[in-house]
């Protein structure tokens, strides 16, 4: 799990539209591909979906990450259709 669960513009107020869903998914997918710089085949693999599953979750959470960024909305990671293992334990 992510340790913060929302970004938000310091100095922006925001409105409804001005907050961008992340799903936990689509987190893991880019920590995965962008931060551990694994292939799509090996991230995939970890997060137990077909490559072109993890490409399209990917690219959905970069599409996602880019409005928040350069339209100043703040990203909430939130939900999806995951489950997270710690340690051997299923959450």
């Amino acid at each position: 799990m992510p340790g913060e669960r929302c970004f938000r513009p310091k100095f922006k107020k925001l409105g409804e539209g001005d907050i961008i869903g992340l799903t936990i998914d689509e987190f893991e997918a880019i920590r995965l591909a962008d931060l551990e710089g694994l292939t799509h085949a090996q991230a995939a693999k970890l997060m137990k979906v077909s490559r072109p599953t993890f490409t399209r979750i990917l690219s959905i959470a970069h599409e996602k990450v880019a409005d928040g960024l350069v339209n100043i909305k703040a990203i909430k990671i939130e939900g999806g259709c995951c489950r997270i293992q710690t340690k051997g334990i299923n959450k």
